[in-house]
């Protein structure tokens, strides 16, 4: 390949032998063929091609982790939907949840690659939002998916479970299934002042009766009810944890709340371990394929199911037709969810298990 500094002493030769004009078009073309062998800058994320030749649309996806089954299927269905749609996915993830300097990064290498839209599931709702703006002043679409940034506003649109509404089904479960008894409750949640958490949290007391509280309530509620409450980041050994704190604090507790199935199996395994795992419900967020069979197998009693092969689908297509039309996607897309349980019960809206594992992820 031709260096730089050959080509430059390729134009002053020129220059002197034929004239400026000459010259001056001899340095243009030598650049253009610099240019077109020179390939992509390194962005430091992933590409998947998903279309012909370098006028592929960009796409970009954001996840918390890429080792969480749940942001897997996501990442799988932005693939494909990329392939079917021509365009070229750019994938990045962060690497534990919460590691919001990974994300912002991830979206600086993102916006200088070109890219016409950013999904994201941002793992600090709030401290995301300054690269997030920075990025649509630019003129890049950004949808969150699952996790609604704090203010929601942030992004273009939000495509996600409604999370409050997925904490209300088993909330209604669970006093439905437990009605006429003294509740005892555990709530093992995700992480102070993450959006997702709160939502789902404050959905299920919404669910269980508790009054005063709604969508837009901002700060984690709680009930008298509510003898132990532990954060989780949504992992399963700390859900162990959690729940071996919550059983030395009151060893009455009989209902879980977990933030998702694998703080609820960490949960399972403590109450095991202590002999009350018969005694004690625990109901979750999430409907992958291990907490259904955790549902089948007993372990949990119900889950609300949420879909993030869908999530990823509908965001690639709304870049793609941004890119395509001009046209934005705005506001909030519910993308579904639906109540999965072995033992439904009378008021309550659910499906059995057989159709958990036909819509189930991981």
């Amino acid at each position: 390949m031709t260096t730089l500094a050959q080509t430059f002493q390729q134009e002053k030769h020129m220059m002197a032998k034929y004239g400026k004009t000459v010259g001056a078009l001899a340095l243009t073309g030598a650049m253009l063929a610099l240019g077109a062998c020179g390939g992509g800058s390194d962005t430091g994320a992933q590409t998947t091609p998903g279309g012909q030749g370098g006028g592929a649309i960009k796409v970009g996806l954001i996840t918390k982790t890429e080792t969480n089954p749940f942001f897997v299927k996501m990442k799988q269905g932005a693939e494909q939907e990329a392939k079917a749609k021509g365009a070229e996915l750019m994938s990045a993830a962060g690497k534990f949840d919460g590691d919001n300097a990974s994300q912002v990064t991830a979206i600086e290498n993102m916006v200088a690659a070109g890219v016409k839209g950013i999904l994201i599931t941002p793992s600090d709702t709030k401290a995301i939002v300054p690269a997030i703006e920075k990025a649509r002043r630019q003129g890049v679409l950004v949808i969150a998916l699952d996790t609604p940034t704090d203010p929601q506003s942030a992004v273009d649109a939000l495509f996600a479970t409604n999370n409050f509404q997925a904490g209300v089904l088993i909330g209604k479960y669970a006093a439905a299934a437990n009605a006429g008894k003294q509740l005892k409750i555990a709530t093992l949640d995700l992480a102070p002042g993450i959006t997702v958490g709160v939502l789902r949290h404050n959905g299920f007391l919404s669910g269980l009766g508790v009054p005063g509280i709604t969508q837009d309530t901002k700060e984690q509620a709680t009930d008298p009810r509510v003898v132990c409450s532990q954060d989780t980041a949504g992992d399963q050994a700390k859900g162990q944890t959690a729940m071996e704190n919550c059983l030395q604090k009151d060893p009455g507790i009989n209902l879980v709340y977990t933030i998702n199935e694998p703080a609820a199996l960490g949960a399972w395994t403590a109450l095991k371990a202590a002999g009350k795992d018969k005694d004690v419900m625990i109901v979750s967020v999430d409907g992958g394929c291990t907490g259904v069979k955790a549902i089948q197998e007993g372990k949990i009693a119900a889950t609300s199911q949420q879909y993030p092969l869908k999530m990823a689908t509908q965001g690639v297509d709304a870049v793609v037709s941004y890119a395509q039309s001009g046209t934005k996607a705005s506001g909030y897309v519910d993308t579904g969810t639906t109540l999965i349980t072995a033992k439904p019960v009378p008021g309550v809206e659910s499906k059995d298990v057989q159709y958990g594992l036909q819509n189930c992820w991981g």
